[in-house]
């Protein structure tokens, strides 16, 4: 062997034998990492051009790593090959007794199928669409029927012990507007006044608006109000929400958002609501039950299509949504024939995976939101997910559902002013120690790139200069 050849033999070994996650970060981004306190054993990175083989940086990529909220990406592409681009969720409405005259002698049951889009605008189209039967008076009770989830019990302030933020609503197969109240903080400068209006006005709440009105700079007004709730503050059995603190007159209009009802009586006074402006009559209570075997729907309603529910999921992180979308997965593995459980959605996941070829040891999903501390996955294969994604027939669907970076969603404020503005579609994550970024940049070669960049640790919510210069990087303006 000459002595040239024995050169290019031990070069070519040494590049074989480079263990796969020695660090080759740009200097530029190693550097804002030390500055920011962050070891770069506690990040993971993983780039590649979607139409070549092989990564080009990699950093970390095969450790398993909490993903935060990218974890969305895995729950709503596989939503997308899984259940279709045009799947819809139904929610069947039952007339459970005689109905002669418009006048319905019985109950009227609602089934909800997992819905993550039933707002406010589509539950009132669902109640004029049940009015467009024909039917006027109901004369018993409304029996809600969640029976197509088989969920253990849980607290919706397990995760962070804030158990009436919107974010911690648990998945329920009839979820109405997320159980959740709007209160509307609008200052009266004529009357020097903070007012508090509550959206939707369910009559279930005990309010005390306590706000004293200022005429300083806004700045950050919720550092200013402070609210304390109570299950059952003045012994009604109603929420009592207390508003303290101080408001300036010049912060404009702004919306707190609490969940504070249980699903059956938010359902109740909310459907009770909208039947009687829709000119009906209905003075009944409100039960749990189920649909009898056998009987027919009077009407049913669908959900937009999955392609325009998963922009909500991805663009503006709606852990609700995903988690709902995640359970909907498992329809793959009951053919729609039992009730949903995570034990079938995460086996759907599996074989999907399976059938791709794509094997995820350290995949690790709890409720498929990225909400959680459990869930994990690697750089790699969050990126070589991205990749397939990107040759997926779903393509146009999944890519349109991120983040425009410096346009919409979760970035619209990101990366202003510069080259990449427009030509980034990405999915963020944060959770405390937790900060995490992926998607698909475009060079200024016209080349798109699938990229990951996590970071755990403590100073986690310091990277965010350190991913930004990353998106820089591979777009060739950095």
């Amino acid at each position: 062997m000459t002595i040239i050849l024995r050169i290019a033999f031990i070069t070519t070994m040494a590049i074989l034998l480079t263990p796969v996650n020695a660090s080759n970060l740009p200097a530029s981004i190693s550097q804002l990492l030390q500055k920011a306190g962050i070891p770069e054993d506690a990040i993971a990175v993983f780039v590649q051009q979607v139409n070549a083989s092989q990564p080009s940086l990699i950093v970390n990529a095969d450790k398993a790593m909490n993903p935060a909220s990218v974890m969305k990406l895995v729950t709503t592409y596989a939503g997308l090959e899984l259940l279709g681009p045009d799947y819809t969720w139904r929610t069947e409405v039952y007339a459970q007794g005689n109905t002669h005259d418009g006048r319905l002698q019985g109950d009227l049951i609602i089934k909800g199928y997992g819905d993550p889009s039933l707002n406010l605008e589509n539950f009132w189209q669902l109640v004029r669409q049940i009015r467009q039967t024909g039917l006027r008076e109901i004369s018993g009770d409304l029996v809600l029927d969640y029976s197509y989830y088989n969920l253990a019990p849980a607290s919706p302030g397990a995760f962070d012990g804030e158990r009436y933020k919107p974010y911690n609503v648990l998945p329920e197969a009839l979820l109405v507007n997320y159980r959740t109240s709007a209160l509307h903080i609008m200052p009266d400068g004529q009357r020097d006044q903070i007012r508090i209006v509550e959206d939707p006005e369910l009559q279930l709440m005990d309010l005390q608006n306590q706000i004293q009105p200022t005429r300083k700079n806004c700045g950050d007004w919720r550092r200013r109000v402070r609210t304390e709730i109570l299950e059952n503050g003045a012994g009604n059995g109603h929420p009592t929400v207390k508003f303290n603190g101080n408001y300036s007159l010049h912060c404009g209009h702004h919306t707190y958002y609490l969940s504070l009802y249980d699903s059956k009586n938010y359902i109740h006074r909310l459907f009770k609501n909208f039947w009687q402006q829709s000119g009906g009559s209905f003075n009944g209570g409100v039960r749990r039950g189920m649909v009898p075997g056998g009987a027919t729907p009077i009407r049913v309603f669908y959900s937009p299509p999955l392609a325009d529910v998963i922009r909500g999921i991805n663009k503006f992180s709606n852990n609700v949504a995903a988690r709902q979308l995640y359970l909907s997965l498992g329809e793959k593995q009951t053919n729609g024939n039992q009730p949903l459980s995570i034990d079938f959605a995460y086996s759907a996941i599996q074989q999907w995976l399976f059938t791709k070829r794509l094997n995820f040891p350290g995949l690790m999903i709890e409720n498929g939101s990225g909400l959680s501390r459990k869930e994990r996955i690697s750089a790699r294969h969050l990126g070589r997910l991205l990749v397939d994604a990107f040759h997926s027939p779903v393509m146009p669907e999944f890519m349109s559902s991120l983040a425009v970076v410096g346009i919409d969603g979760t970035t619209r404020n990101r990366l202003k002013k510069t080259a990449v503005i427009g030509r980034s579609h990405l999915k963020t994550g944060s959770l405390r120690d937790v900060s995490a970024i992926a998607g698909y940049v475009l060079d200024d070669k016209n080349r798109r790139h699938a990229f990951v960049f996590v970071v755990n640790h403590p100073r986690a919510a310091s990277a965010k200069t350190a991913m930004d210069a990353l998106i820089k990087w591979i777009h060739g303006s950095g």
